[in-house]
């Protein structure tokens, strides 16, 4: 898989490796274990992203500082890579600054539909996660550079992006990859496992409450709504980011195919988190609105209001609820 990869990557002496913005546990894990794997081969590497690491993510930081980027940083590296997204305008300020640099552009990425822009392009939607392809690369090239360090890193993407090994996405190769990281890493899982997940704040579970008490079934109880607005996050004292993690929730009720997270106190509008535990195909309702991701998880935006988002949302779950019966 990463043959022309591995043919090219020593062309070049200072790459940024960009994560998506709003970086999760897979895209920041990806980025840290590929810039360390590209210091290892004498590479100026840095990580980048427009927005600040959630608070259960800073700990991976140690030789890798995921840096809020400016235009002069992008004109300094002569190959930019994305990680865990194939659409630049996602990115943030890198998606503006592309429109007037040509500066080579790679991709390393599971989510369906990349666009065809890059110069090398390394697409795998059958992986779980990107982790699990960067851990490919460690493989193919140099097992022996697998430490304790690039071991949590990928062993993060790879929990975090499949629900720690709950989703559909899993396969036989997923699991050998995070035995080979336990093995390589001599780490405990466990520690990772509560570094991530537990940590909630009283403000979150506040939070929690209240956007559960918003839950609205349609469909006769096979879809869900939930709703986190800019008031209760100021009742409740907590961020943005605690919601992180709600839209799964009411997957847990019998008979749900899909549930709908509306973030509502955003100034450009409504960002829906779906998630789907059935045939329903959430990527192919996000990208009505302007989202995508996979067929399982996907995000979305939505100008409003909360009424005309849930209807249409709703509208196109059913739609295709039906053309499956």
């Amino acid at each position: 898989m990463f043959e022309s990869f591995l043919e090219n990557i020593g062309n070049y002496k200072q790459v940024g490796v960009v994560s998506h913005v709003r970086p999760d546990g897979d895209c920041t894990g990806s980025q840290i274990a590929l810039c360390r794997w590209l210091r290892s081969r004498g590479i100026e590497a840095r990580a980048f992203n427009d927005d600040e690491l959630p608070d259960n993510l800073i700990w991976l930081q140690k030789s890798v500082v995921v840096e809020k980027p400016s235009a002069s940083d992008y004109s300094e590296c002569d190959l930019i890579i994305l990680v865990d997204g194939n659409a630049p305008h996602r990115f943030g300020l890198l998606g503006d600054w592309l429109k007037e640099h040509d500066t080579p552009l790679w991709m390393i990425d599971h989510h369906p539909d990349p666009e065809d822009r890059f110069e090398l392009s390394i697409s795998q939607t059958d992986a779980s996660s990107t982790a699990e392809m960067i851990f490919n690369l460690f493989m193919e090239d140099d097992p022996n550079l697998i430490d304790e360090e690039t071991a949590k890193a990928l062993y993060t993407g790879i929990i975090t992006d499949t629900g720690s090994l709950q989703f559909e996405s899993v396969t036989p190769a997923t699991v050998e990859a995070v035995a080979e990281l336990l093995r390589r890493g001599q780490f405990r899982p466990n520690e990772v496992i509560e570094r991530i997940y537990s940590n909630r704040t009283p403000e979150q579970l506040r939070l929690l409450s209240r956007a559960l008490h918003t839950i609205e079934l349609h469909a006769d109880n096979q879809l869900s709504v939930m709703t986190v607005t800019r008031e209760m996050l100021s009742e409740t004292g907590a961020s943005p980011a605690d919601c992180d993690g709600f839209v799964s929730y009411p997957l847990n009720m019998a008979g749900i195919k899909a549930a709908f997270l509306l973030k509502d106190f955003y100034d450009d509008g409504i960002r829906i988190s779906l998630r789907s535990r059935s045939s329903l195909d959430v990527n192919q309702i996000a990208r009505n609105f302007g989202g995508g991701g996979h067929k399982k998880a996907a995000g979305a935006w939505h100008s409003g209001p909360p009424e005309t988002t849930v209807k249409e949302l709703v509208g196109a779950a059913i739609t295709q609820l039906k053309a499956g019966e």
